[in-house]
């Protein structure tokens, strides 16, 4: 697993909820949350991604970029997006290829796991326990980002 002062993954590409190949050492120079979840339209699934949404405009505020990968399809990442208006790239990695380099897999699953990566493309901080419910309220704390209340 990837743990703080590692270099992020350089050879990761998958495609987005629109079809896109996005390759994520495009994002190198940018702050970026890489976060992992098992299923779209799960209970906790969506938790936490619309906890992101709502959040959306203070992150880009940071100059930091979301990005959610779980091994669902294409298509279902894009029913995802659009049914609650996530406002972030969806990656599908059906194949785990992600999910193993950066260690949130277990058991063949892909687990709730979340990493930040800073704009030398290293990790800065890893999430191996994930709250859906309070993630968000963790990371904008960690980046000094102000809630709503």
């Amino acid at each position: 697993m990837l743990k703080k002062g590692d270099p992020a993954p350089e050879d990761i590409e998958l495609l987005n909820q629109n079809g896109d190949l996005v390759k994520l050492n495009d994002y190198k120079g940018k702050k970026l949350v890489v976060y992992f979840y098992p299923k779209d339209n799960t209970p906790g699934c969506t938790t936490e991604a619309t906890n992101f949404r709502d959040s959306i405009k203070e992150y880009e505020e940071k100059d930091i970029t979301i990005i959610g990968i779980s091994a669902d399809s294409v298509k279902s990442h894009k029913n995802f997006q659009t049914k609650y208006d996530l406002p972030f790239t969806l990656l599908s990695d059906p194949e785990k290829k992600a999910a193993k380099a950066f260690g949130a897999i277990s058991q063949g699953r892909v687990k709730r796991r979340t990493w930040l990566i800073n704009e030398d493309w290293n990790i800065e901080k890893t999430y191996e326990t994930v709250s859906p419910s309070k993630h968000n309220e963790e990371l904008c704390s960690y980046y000094g980002i102000k809630l709503k209340s």
